[in-house]
């Protein structure tokens, strides 16, 4: 028996019994069952509510489930190529930005242009190359450290 049942129930008893409803005591018991009735509704409406939110909370946990097998299973995915930033002509490097800690994927073309503006805060990134270089824009004297020089040609 549910909430509901059990008060008509206990409502049949109170009627069942034929007391005198001009007493006070009757009055008081009748309206307990009154109470208890209008509660009893009120729950039942609750746990209605209450399964429907579940269900759709599992719906929603079912999808995020889902979302996130796409998203990180896809990182132990060696045949995808859907995120690859190689490309032996014009490689990528990642960059952090100092002002909020983005990284960006940056093909070599844009490093040595320069700058970029951070496309999350704005920050303007500078990058400088001086110290790699020499004015002839060869390697510096410490040696070559782009593989463009035999060692016969670094003095």
């Amino acid at each position: 028996m549910n909430l509901t049942e059990k008060i008509s129930y206990i409502k049949g008893l109170a009627e069942g019994l034929s007391l005198d409803e001009s007493k006070p005591e009757v009055k008081v018991i009748n309206a307990i069952v009154e109470l208890l009735d209008d509660m009893a509704y009120s729950v039942s409406d609750m746990e209605e509510l209450y399964d429907d939110l579940s269900a759709q909370v599992d719906e929603i946990d079912q999808d995020l489930a889902d979302v996130e097998s796409d998203i990180y299973d896809d990182e132990d995915d060696d045949d995808c190529d859907c995120c690859d930033f190689e490309d032996e002509d014009n490689p990528f490097y990642e960059v952090t930005c100092g002002a909020c800690g983005q990284k960006l994927n940056v093909s070599e073309d844009v490093l040595l242009e320069g700058e970029i503006e951070c496309p999350n805060c704005g920050e303007l990134l500078e990058f400088d190359f001086s110290d790699l270089f020499d004015e002839d824009g060869c390697c510096s004297e410490d040696g070559c450290t782009c593989g463009c020089c035999d060692d016969e040609d670094v003095e």
